[in-house]
């Protein structure tokens, strides 16, 4: 099993910027592919961002690229999502998961472990 939390949210101005960081705990953190997936008020959750195991592939949703970088620190186990130019569109509760396989993923169904969320507000 692995344990995540996310912390690094709160409240920006448009245009501002946020980093979201996940720090994982259990089993060894470069089995998972990680990812990024939002949900906003009365919407279902949706994919923002994932990175394979040793971040050597990436991958975005449409209306975050060129604006939001995963990354990923194997050696301290944490994932981090950096948020530039930042929407109000964008406000919602984000999440880090975790998949393990070798493959990233899109798809929240494909994810074996999620963490309880952070907050992020962005006023216009």
């Amino acid at each position: 099993q692995v344990q995540l939390v996310e912390s690094g949210g709160g409240l920006v101005q448009a245009g501002g910027s946020l980093r979201l960081s996940c720090a994982a705990s259990g089993r060894t953190f470069s089995s998972y592919a990680m990812g990024w997936f939002r949900q906003g008020p009365g919407k279902e959750r949706e994919f923002v961002a994932t990175i394979s195991r040793y971040g050597g592939s990436t991958s975005y949703a449409d209306s975050v690229k060129g604006r939001f970088t995963i990354s990923r620190d194997n050696a301290k186990n944490t994932v981090y999502l950096q948020m530039n130019s930042l929407k109000p569109e964008d406000t919602a509760v984000y999440y880090c998961a975790a998949r393990m396989s070798y493959s990233s993923s899109s798809y929240p169904y494909e994810h074996d472990y999620w963490g309880q969320g952070t907050q992020v507000t962005v006023s216009s």
